[in-house]
């Protein structure tokens, strides 16, 4: 019984805990743009977003892996798209 309760009382504080290190930032990585996390009143307009794609792939493979690159390519890309729909007349409704 006492095993369990410890055991129980660890996994607890092992929760207890995560977020704490989940807040760090890692490795240069903007936990923000990338997973949407550690982002408190952070609202930015889509030219905004665009220029801090651009600046976290130009971190490269020194930062990310090539599949966290190739996502933030598609979203750059995807942003653009909504961009060039925006500006075109007649583009928006």
């Amino acid at each position: 019984m006492k095993k369990v309760f410890l055991s129980v009382c660890a996994v607890a504080i092992a929760f207890v805990a995560l977020p704490a290190f989940a807040a760090v930032q890692t490795e240069g990585k903007n936990d923000c743009l990338f997973y949407g996390k550690n982002c408190p009143n952070a609202v930015d307009s889509l030219p905004e977003r665009i220029a801090k794609l651009k600046n976290e792939i130009a971190k490269g493979e020194k930062v990310y892996t090539a599949e966290e690159l190739k996502l933030l390519e598609r979203r750059l890309k995807e942003d653009n798209e909504t961009m060039r729909v925006l500006n075109k007349p007649g583009g928006h409704r």
